[in-house]
């Protein structure tokens, strides 16, 4: 372990100091990377689709989430002499390392927002050093925003922030466009304290470390010039943590599940936002215990280099898994869950005892994320199960990111590192089908039908025109159950595959007598997967390197089957048991209220609602 991995992962983040030191941790060993106007930041030579010039921007602004709070709760640091420098020549139109006028939906507009949040929060450290050229240099350039347009989804908050920080510094704002931009937010709010990222986006991270963060940080600066919007910020924040509480872990660890991974523990940040805005939904303690729980989590992966720099990726180094927007400093979004180092030492928060996860239930529907949330009280394991979206995007490794049956915070997920194959597209918690002979598969991207009762999921897909599948998810820990109706009037190859298991030395693998079920076990857990109906084999796949965003090498226990064209049913039941308790034994009727009949298969959801899946036919969803 390198000196800078070792210094993080021995931090105990318990007190206000701790944390402090945690982002001199991080920031401090960029130091070198900085150029020599100290305006951008060269961080590796991995490509990003805006280019080299615009990425060591970015890397530039990212510092300043962390560094901004600790100066504003009082943490001192001559760090923030480089950024001024930085600050200076960035915005010089006459420096070499200017950072240039932007364009339409221009990557530089996202890292504006950094900038409204120091306006906003330490206009005397930001605004005060500067001189009358310096202001109107870093005034003129910021205000590009306001004559370039952001794109329709959390990036119009970019856009709030910086005149938010024009309007607290005492600067001339565009009002208009503040106004118009916070009213179009309200247009992606659904129900239940959710928003989409856009008009029929996605609900995913970027609900709680976008638009609650900003949504906080606005009702907090501005509360009292727009009390009306900042209580309804507040309000929708509250209703969302009761929500977002299921997406933790006793440990501190979180789901992982959609895009943007590479920010890490941005996830706590809208924990810190809550108590930032002083939301009174949650005690302090239990808001401290979720912020630095998670911290004390990452701080304990492999999410540093041994130069000390974030690296790209989950628990570790990992491009396969990365977006097209990730650049070698955008994993330092993740500071933004240093907010609450703005609070006083003697804020509840700081002064408050931690406290554990409140008590939840085993049992938790989130119909506006399209997810079913399952507790193991015993292991701590939290698995989401997922009906599927009516819509897609074009981002990398959407269906693996957002269409999979079941998301886990132990197992992780798994990314394709090719099309070729089972093994290449690691296909854990999916269904994916090729073309008989053609060895090329296809999952699960969209679906026509998405539904949700109690704890049964229900899909409509299609792979190709002229396959329709219809698939039930019976979610439950540690095992569930899914049902897939297959109508194809091609021949097919399917595989039906389980949780993905880290691939250790002390790995076992148990094959049914019947040869259709099999189970993986080793240190980190169990994985397993058995045939209730219509698959033929089963195998312990080995899939590429570096697909799953926990584990760099895996096994996933797989079923298989070969279909002729016509109508066919496919039952499996799924296991996914971290750390090494003895394995459950499987008993769907018990668990699961489940049954196959002679004509039809029965399913007594968990709210005591019954549905009824006729064999020869299947046009009932939810009866």
């Amino acid at each position: 372990m390198s000196n800078h991995r070792g210094a993080i992962a021995a931090n105990p983040l318990i007190t206000k100091e701790d944390v402090q030191e945690a982002v001199r941790q991080l920031v401090y060993p960029l130091k070198p990377y900085y150029s020599e106007g100290r305006a951008r930041l060269k961080l590796g030579i991995t490509g990003v689709h805006y280019g080299p010039a615009v990425a060591e921007m970015e890397g530039f602004s990212r510092v300043l989430w962390g560094v901004v709070p600790l100066l504003a709760g009082d943490g001192e640091d001559q760090f923030w002499e480089l950024c001024l420098e930085g600050i200076r020549n960035g915005t010089d139109p006459e420096h070499k390392e200017y950072w240039g006028e932007v364009g339409d939906y221009d990557q530089r507009l996202v890292e504006m927002a950094a900038f409204g949040f120091a306006l906003s929060l330490i206009p005397e450290r930001i605004w005060g050093p500067l001189n009358e050229r310096e202001r109107s240099n870093l005034y003129r350039w910021l205000n590009q925003i306001n004559g370039h347009p952001c794109y329709d989804c959390n990036w119009l908050f970019f856009n709030i922030l910086v005149n938010m920080g024009f309007r607290k510094a005492g600067l001339e704002y565009d009002a208009e466009q503040l106004e118009n931009n916070l009213k179009r937010i309200d247009d992606f709010y659904l129900t239940e304290g959710w928003y989409s990222d856009g008009v029929g986006g996605h609900a995913d991270y970027y609900v709680p470390f976008a638009f609650h963060y900003y949504g906080l940080l606005y009702a907090r600066l501005l509360g009292d010039e727009d009390p009306e919007r900042a209580r309804l910020f507040k309000d929708r924040a509250g209703v969302f943590a009761g929500e977002f509480l299921q997406w933790f872990a006793p440990d501190g660890s979180a789901l992982p599940y959609g895009r943007s991974l590479a920010y890490r523990f941005a996830q706590s940040a809208f924990w810190g936002a809550l108590a930032y805005a002083e939301v009174d939904v949650l005690s302090p303690g239990v808001l401290k215990g979720l912020v630095l729980r998670n911290l004390r989590w990452w701080f304990r992966q492999g999410i540093v280099d041994d130069g000390g720099l974030l690296t790209i990726g989950y628990a570790y180094p990992n491009l396969v898994m990365a977006e097209n927007y990730n650049s070698p400093g955008s994993p330092y979004w993740a500071l933004k869950s240093f907010l609450p180092l703005a609070l006083p030492a003697e804020h509840p928060f700081w002064q408050s005892e931690e406290l554990p996860l409140p008590q939840l239930p085993e049992l938790a529907v989130q119909k506006p994320a399209h997810l079913v949330f399952c507790r193991d009280s015993g292991s701590g394991h939290v698995a989401a199960f997922n009906s599927g979206h009516l819509g897609t995007n074009d981002h990398t490794h959407t269906s693996a990111k957002y269409e999979k049956f079941a998301y886990s915070t132990a197992f992780g997920f798994s990314v394709p590192r090719s099309e070729w194959g089972i093994g290449q597209g690691a296909f854990d918690s999916m269904l994916a089908l090729s073309e008989a002979g053609d060895n090329l598969y296809r999952v699960r991207r969209q679906n026509e039908v998405s539904q949700i009762e109690d704890n049964v999921l229900f899909s409509k897909w299609k792979p190709w025109s002229d396959v329709e599948i219809q698939s039930w998810i019976i979610a439950g820990l540690p095992w569930h159950i899914r049902i897939h109706r297959i109508h194809t009037a091609r021949a097919l190859e399917a595989a039906e595959g389980g949780f993905a298991l880290g691939l250790e030395a002390d790995l076992q693998e148990d094959r049914d007598t019947e040869g259709t079920g099999i189970t993986a076990s080793c240190s980190l857990g169990t994985s397993a997967i058995r045939s209730l109906s219509g698959y033929s084999k089963a195998e312990c796949i080995r899939p590429s390197t570096n697909t799953n965003v926990l584990q760099p090498r895996t096994v996933i226990p797989t079923l298989m089957a070969n279909l002729k064209p016509g109508t066919h049913f496919l039952i499996a039941a799924v296991l996914g048991e971290p750390g090494q308790g003895a394995v459950k034994p499987l008993s769907p009727a018990e668990q699961l209220n489940f049954s196959i009949g002679e004509h039809e298969i029965s399913i007594t959801t968990a709210g005591g609602n019954k549905i009824d899946i006729p064999l020869d036919r299947s046009d009932r969803v939810f009866s």
